[in-house]
């Protein structure tokens, strides 16, 4: 056999190199991330009513509470958390009041108001809205006295709300709740979820008839809203 010339050595190898890329299989194609994949969403979900049952209201409810289960409603309610992620929590309310609630929490987020936590009380051992407050949780319904005296509060109707808790102390003479909210108590403080008379927080409540506990004179309950 006759030695190729390098002229013809040189083609050979570029043909056989160009066979074997044709031949080999086309790489597989890049994956594009999911729009799907974060873990936070930025698309507030609409909101959901459900009934509840003495055993889903765990602590918050006992026999001899001024309402049954009958009478209320879990609603599912996007808030911004103090992250400015969108968040899902939930209140128990009087069932004649979930349009009003929808629409005041709707209005609070839309106006980018901060919510550390929207969570029922019955995550909290016994109910104990003292460890509710601590934990800044805004919550509704809890079967519990007006602290003091022999009269239900309103959270004991589902007709009252505590927003940001720990930023929005309660007052009466020394009483301070929560305990861990001393430093709160200078109303001048700007913090983001901390209410003041003005604010467009408080009138997405007191607009639709609501009476705000920070315009009381004593107790002063900077957290507390309620309707009759």
């Amino acid at each position: 056999m006759v030695d190729q010339t390098p002229a013809r050595r040189a083609v050979a190898v570029v043909a056989a190199a160009v066979a074997l890329v044709q031949c080999s299989p086309a790489p597989p194609p890049q994956r594009q991330p999911s729009a799907s994949s974060s873990s936070s969403r930025s698309v507030q979900a609409p909101p959901t009513v459900d009934r509840v049952t003495a055993d889903e209201l765990g602590a918050t409810w006992h026999p001899g509470c001024p309402l049954g289960p009958e009478q209320l409603r879990r609603v599912g309610l996007d808030y911004l958390g103090f992250d400015g992620q969108t968040r899902r929590g939930a209140l128990v309310v009087h069932e004649s009041l979930v349009p009003q609630v929808i629409a005041i929490f709707d209005q609070l987020y839309r106006m980018r108001y901060p919510i550390e936590r929207m969570r029922t009380v019955d995550h909290y051992l016994r109910a104990a809205d003292e460890l509710s407050m601590e934990d800044n949780n805004t919550s509704a319904f809890n079967c519990r006295g007006i602290p003091g005296s022999g009269n239900w509060s309103l959270h004991a109707y589902g007709r009252a709300i505590d927003l940001n808790p720990l930023l929005n102390p309660y007052l009466d003479g020394t009483d301070l709740e929560p305990a861990n909210a001393a430093r709160y108590l200078d109303r001048t403080r700007t913090d983001p979820g901390l209410l003041h008379g003005d604010d467009p927080a408080v009138r997405a409540f007191t607009d639709r008839g609501w009476q705000w506990g920070g315009a009381w004179r004593s107790p002063i309950d900077y957290q507390h809203f309620e309707t009759r």
